[in-house]
Order: C-alpha cells, then structure tokens, then sequence
C-alpha cells in the first residue's frame, strides 16, 4: 500500500520539483514555454485535488476503522485545506496569466508556492510512512491489505 502510495505521491514531487523549481530560478527548461509551465501548473492542482478527493471519500475512512493515525480524520482533511487553499491561489494566478490579463511573476509564483510547499511535503511524507508495512501489518493482514481501496 505503501509503495503504491509513494509512486503517486513521487509523480507529485516530480511535478512540484518542475514548478518549483521554476519559479524559484526564473528559468524555464529547454524547450518549456511559459503556456506549457502554466499548464503543468493546472494539471498538478487538478491532480492533485483529485487524489485527495479519493483519499478523503474512500481511503481515509476505510484505514480510520483501525489505524488511529487515519482515525483522526481532522488532522489529514485539515493538511488538505492548507495545500487546497494554495492550489486554490496557484489556479487563479495561472489562469489570469493565461488569458493574458497579467504578466506571469515568478516571486509571485514563488509566494504562492511557498504559502502550501512545506505542508504539502509533509503531508506526502507522513502518508506513505503511516501506510508503511510496519504500520499497517499492526492492524490487517496480508489477505485484507490486498483488498484496499487504493
């Protein structure tokens, strides 16, 4: 469960790591025009708030029934809202500076990005260790992990 969990949240890094990384030096990569950036930035939102949906309507409450790191819904949806309200932020700037009503800034971008990263990385983090073997064999069995909702 783990593993499946770090594949899709290591798509996440790579893309943060792209955006990121970005904004931070100003700089496209080769051949990445300023429309594709702004576009990857929207596909990691809407991608993002997907994974979560999915996790807060059907993992989530199926891993609550015996694991009591997911048993306190509040801290995970609460992790959500924070990296949702930047995501939130993020979607807004890049759409204006699609339609060309502003120029694209990238200490704006930067701003935004940082107002969610730091929570965004732990919250990743934290899932995959909580969903670890170790964790988990302490309350299903091998037979029940194959059938999770992930």
């Amino acid at each position: 469960m783990a593993d499946t969990m770090q594949s899709l949240h290591q798509w996440f890094r790579v893309q943060w790591n792209v955006i990121y990384g970005v904004a931070e030096s100003s700089q496209r990569p080769a051949g990445m025009s300023i429309k594709r950036y702004l576009k990857l930035c929207l596909e990691f939102c809407q991608n993002l708030e997907t994974h979560h949906q999915i996790e807060e309507i059907r993992v989530f409450p199926f891993l609550a029934k015996r694991m009591p790191a997911f048993a306190n819904q509040d801290l995970l949806i609460a992790q959500h809202k924070v990296i949702h309200k930047g995501l939130e932020k993020l979607q807004v700037h890049v759409q204006i500076c699609l339609r060309g009503d502003s120029d694209l800034r990238w200490d704006e971008m930067k701003v935004i990005l940082d107002s969610f990263g730091p929570v965004l990385w732990q919250h990743l983090d934290e899932e995959v260790r909580e969903l670890g073997a170790e964790q988990t064999r302490k309350y299903w069995s091998a037979e029940e992990m194959t059938r999770m909702p992930m």
